[in-house]
């Protein structure tokens, strides 16, 4: 025991999360010296995995390094050939797209792409509300019958089987372009290219954390590449395909895809993109925003994305595609603007429904999967409350807006490491529990009817109970580095976001401070918890654990006697609102030091 015990950070086998400290790679305890940023970023490389021979690779990433032949991924030649064919032809092409980030990125890529290549492609995003998630047949036979022979799906699709054969009957040709989950039955396309279909082989399957914008920019490589084959660009310039790469990284963050290899390359060379503002849209979408420098990864996930997002959850379906695929800088402001007052309103439906679903978690703490259900919920941010409820419990999570006209609900989980959400509602599905439902590992979506509602409930609780437990058991803060507070420096954030871009599947650095007392302790907003805390360096900083105000750890901080001392972990920022720029701790955990 003693021996086991050595391997705790600063013997923490519990901390006030109720998480165990564990080194990612090595012990990087820097006192209150920075090292050099070189020897730092090489640690953090190796900590997540990359072999000390591809160092270099990986400090850098770029596509000529990461990105696969498109070829390698099953359908996609006959995808880049059909494409060809309609785009010599002139023929009329719809993109179909998901209401969401992804869908939106995915469809303005290529809406982008085939304008660059002499197509007007048109666009149908269908309305979260109305139709909900995926290809609908009607709407697939409504566009053939307005001229559309192509029908090209982005970020669904992979599972619309009686949607596609309606299509098909019809005689419209549809490709899929999609990253969900597969069955091993494929639904009737010309095309189906996607990364996850279960007939791939290992080069193709490793990709299969590509967000569908990024399986979108692939096909585009190919389609450019089948068309310089064809002799389609001896009188035309070929279209510069890495200035799109500002939508692959918006969409492939804001979809939380997890930045390891290709995903990292994307998104490093797309904020480079990203800076130089040449998208109409996303340069409005960036103002909109208030952001006064370039953005950076996080920016992605919570400034610019969810003012995408608000369009599809509470607002008008196409304002996403509109804004991104816009030539016009007055309608560029106008929809942004639009955008970010629907991302205010859709804040407040978010509080609401969050309210009435934590009400309901007293009764389930035994439950292995929290699932929470009302009428009148807006289906529309549903999956944002799920992860809410996830990372308070740190169990799956479920939430189910119920219509009571209907009889039906819809809804979104978010799932924890080590358990496979998106599996078990496709399995759930096929049992008969579900009317429909698929997803991926740590996202899924549902529908499903309220009789049913409690045998659901019971069987995802029983089937899911072992996973859960072993993951749960498996809960453990990893830290990248320890210094004392007077390490807690400006330079020391610049030499860890050297490591980034970082994500899911590339956690950001987590660094320990420590022992401090705390000097001041308080609540700000609604409820995170700000504190100023002293070293025996004599050295201080500020710190904020943000919503963290009614947790065990917000409460222990609050009522923390001054002199105990503690050891303090999370991510270091760059506060610059001062007359010169400090490190700021963004608490994630604490454990008393005494």
């Amino acid at each position: 025991m003693a021996s086991q015990a050595l391997n705790y950070v600063f013997g923490v086998s519990r901390s006030l999360t109720g998480r165990s400290w564990r080194w990612r790679g090595g012990n990087m305890q820097l006192g209150a010296g920075i090292g050099t940023g070189t020897d730092i970023v090489d640690q953090l490389l190796i900590a997540r995995g990359v072999e000390r021979d591809d160092i270099d690779r990986h400090r850098n990433p770029t596509l000529r390094d990461f990105l696969p032949d498109p070829s390698a991924f099953r359908d996609m030649d006959i995808a880049a050939e059909r494409i060809s064919q309609a785009v010599l032809a002139n023929e009329r092409i719809t993109v179909y797209g998901d209401y969401d980030v992804d869908g939106a990125t995915s469809s303005a890529l290529l809406i982008r792409l085939l304008r660059d290549l002499g197509v007007e492609a048109g666009y149908y995003i269908p309305d979260r509300l109305l139709e909900g998630y995926g290809p609908s047949g009607e709407a697939l036979v409504r566009l053939g019958e307005q001229g559309s022979t192509l029908v090209i799906t982005v970020d669904c699709g992979a599972m619309a089987h009686e949607a596609l054969a309606m299509a098909h009957d019809a005689g419209i040709d549809v490709i899929v372009v999609d990253h969900h989950k597969c069955a091993a039955e494929l639904p009737k396309a010309v095309a189906l290219v996607n990364p996850n279909r279960l007939d791939e082989d290992d080069l193709a399957s490793s990709h299969g954390h590509l967000a569908a914008v990024g399986v979108a920019f692939l096909l585009g490589v190919a389609l450019v590449r089948t068309l310089r084959e064809r002799g389609y660009f001896e009188k035309r310039q070929a279209p510069d395909l890495f200035g799109l790469l500002d939508l692959v990284a918006l969409g492939t963050v804001a979809d939380v895809a997890a930045l390891h290899g290709l995903n990292r390359a994307f998104v490093a060379q797309g904020l480079k993109v990203m800076a130089r503002r040449n998208n109409i849209g996303m340069s409005a979408l960036i103002d909109a925003s208030r952001l006064k420098r370039a953005p950076g990864c996080s920016d992605l996930g919570f400034a610019l994305g969810p003012r995408i997002n608000a369009g599809g959850r509470v607002g008008e379906s196409t304002l996403g595609v509109r804004l991104l695929t816009t030539r016009n800088e007055d309608e560029a402001r106008d929809i942004a603007a639009q955008l970010s007052t629907l991302n205010e309103e859709r804040r407040d439906i978010e509080a609401e429904v969050q309210s009435a679903a934590e009400d309901q978690l007293a009764g389930q703490h035994n439950r292995a999967v929290h699932i929470l259900h009302g009428e009148n919920w807006h289906p529309g941010v549903i999956g944002i409350v799920a992860g809410r409820i996830k990372e308070k419990t740190g169990k799956p999570a479920l939430v189910i807006a119920v219509d009571g006209a209907t009889g039906q609900g819809k809804g979104s989980g978010r799932s924890i490491a080590g358990v496979d959400l998106g599996a078990v509602i496709i399995r759930a599905r096929d049992e008969g529990f579900l009317l429909a439902g698929g997803g991926h590992a740590m996202a899924a979506g549902l529908t499903v009817s309220v009789d049913k509602l409690d045998a659901f409930s019971e069987w995802l609780d029983e089937t899911l109970e072992a996973q859960v437990a072993k993951a749960c058991l498996k809960q453990e803060m990893l830290l990248d580095i320890a210094v004392a507070p007077g390490g807690l420096v400006p330079d020391l954030v610049e030499a860890l976001d050297s490591g980034g871009p970082y994500g899911v599947g590339w956690p950001g650095p987590r660094v320990a401070v420590g022992p401090v007392r705390l000097v001041k302790c308080d609540i700000v907003g609604t409820d995170h918890v700000r504190l100023i805390a002293a070293g025996d360096d004599g050295r201080s900083f500020k710190g904020i654990a943000f919503r963290a105000a009614e947790s065990e750890m917000g409460q222990s901080l609050l009522h923390a006697s001054q002199g105990r001392k503690l050891w303090l972990a999370g991510r270091i920022k760059i506060d610059d609102w001062g007359s010169r720029p400090q490190a700021e701790l963004h608490l994630e955990d604490a454990a008393w030091a005494d």
